[in-house]
Formats: structure tokens, sequence, C-alpha cells
């Protein structure tokens, strides 16, 4: 019990040292901010984001302010606690302190953004921008056809995209059929000169 208090006392202590309390106070706002996201207070989605940057930002771009910023906060905190129990073991005069802490500053900094640039890389595949919808999305997708006919060079379909919007796109046929009004047909193949879709019947 009064060992683990000790060391308790220990934490706080170096947490509240110069300079780890600079971000002490950093951390606490971004632990409360996430108990807050937690209950639904607030929306990580719609956070704003990085821009492309420069200097120590560089490289955040793709990935929620919210995520990048609470990312360098606990790793730039976590360096300072590391430096001010460094310091502390020195036992350095208040000036040399000062100047001491203000180069672990420096240090924790470069340390926290590199410890951030390793984690929100892979995390820019999660929050990227999603893919913008094609009309080849429709390829291999069926289809009921909306015109009396479908010919070589006339021709119309509605087709259903994946998250269930429809539309009516242009379609053709290859060879002789009789295609009419309400048969079903699958989208083998997109003509992107033509903006139109090459079609066969799914009607046995």
């Amino acid at each position: 019990m009064g060992e683990g208090t000790t060391a308790m006392g220990g934490f706080v202590t170096a947490a509240l040292g110069f300079p780890a309390v600079l971000f002490s106070f950093l951390l606490i706002v971004v632990i409360g901010y996430w108990l807050l996201a937690l209950l639904g207070a607030v929306d990580i989605e719609d956070s704003v984001e990085f821009g492309g940057g420069e200097g120590l930002l560089a490289g955040f771009g793709g990935v929620p302010l919210s995520i990048s910023l609470s990312l360098l906060i606990a790793f730039t905190w976590f360096a300072s606690l590391a430096g001010t129990v460094l310091l502390d073991d020195l036992e350095l005069s208040t000036p040399s302190r000062i100047g001491f802490g203000v180069g672990v500053v420096a240090v924790a900094l470069v340390l926290g953004t590199l410890g951030t640039r390793v984690i929100v890389v892979p995390l820019r595949r999660v929050f990227g921008p999603a893919k913008e919808p094609s009309r080849r999305d429709f390829v291999g997708r069926a289809a009921v056809i909306r015109t009396s006919s479908v010919t070589h060079d006339f021709g119309q379909a509605e087709a259903t995209a994946a998250d269930g919007s429809s539309a009516i796109v242009d379609v053709r046929q290859a060879g002789q059929g009789n295609l009419t009004a309400g048969s079903r047909v699958v989208l083998y193949d997109y003509d992107s000169e033509g903006e139109l879709f090459w079609v066969e019947s799914l009607d046995i």
C-alpha cells in the first residue's frame, strides 16, 4: 500500500512538474472531449481536418482534427513526462531546470509528431474520402428495360445501384433478341464514349 501510494504520488508530482504540466492540462481537455464523444455530445466525423500543411503538422491530412490532435497531445505528454522525470532525477537548479525544460518541450513535440504520423497513416484508409460514384458501378448489375424494344442503336433500362438508388441508362443489344419493356437484363459492359451499356437477357 505504501509503495503504491508513493508511486502514485511520484506520478502526480511529475505530471504537475515543468514541463509536463504544460501538456497535462491539454491531456485533461482531450480526455474530457472523448468522454463527451462517448456520450454522443460531439460528432467525431464532423470534426475539421488538418490540411496538408507545413512544418510539424504536415502529413496529418485525411484524419479528423479531433483524432490527430488527441494523438499529438497524448504522445507529446508522455514524452514530456519522461523528460520531467529525468530532470527530477538530475536535481538541477531552477535556471538550469527551465533551460533544460524548454529543450524537453521541443524534443517532446518532435517525438509526439512522429508518433502521431505513425498512427495517422493507416487511419487515412478509414477516414479517407469515399469513392465517387461512377456509371461503371452498374456493370454486372441487373436492370429492367423501359423502352418498347432494345436494338443495336436504341434502348433504355432502369438500373439499381448497390446503395439502392436507381437510374435510367442507355442500353444496347449486340445480337438479335426480343427485349421489350419489362424484360430483365444484365449490364455486362460499359461504353464510355457512347455513355451506354451493353446488355444481355436474364429472362429464361
